[in-house]
C-alpha cells in the first residue's frame, strides 16, 4: 500500500492495517529463519510498509502498541 492510500485511511483502519502487516513481517522473518522463505523481497518491503504506516500513525498521535 503506498503512502497516499495510508493517508486515507482513518485511524482505526491505520491501526488495523499496523497489525496486518506486523502479523506478516513475522511470518516472514519466521519462514527466513527456516529456509522456508523464496522471496526475501518481501522482508525488505514488508518493513517499508511498517516504517510508512507507522510514521503516518506517529504523526496523527496514533498509539500503536497495543
Amino acid at each position: 500500500m503506498n503512502t497516499k492510500d495510508m493517508r486515507d485511511l482513518d485511524d482505526a483502519e491505520l491501526a488495523d492495517h499496523i497489525k496486518t502487516v506486523r502479523r506478516d513481517l513475522f511470518g516472514l522473518r519466521f519462514q527466513h529463519a527456516t529456509g522456508e522463505l523464496e522471496n526475501t523481497a518481501g522482508l525488505k518491503t514488508g518493513k517499508r510498509d511498517l516504517a510508512r504506516a507507522l510514521t503516518i500513525a506517529h504523526e496523527r498521535g496514533i498509539d500503536t502498541n497495543k
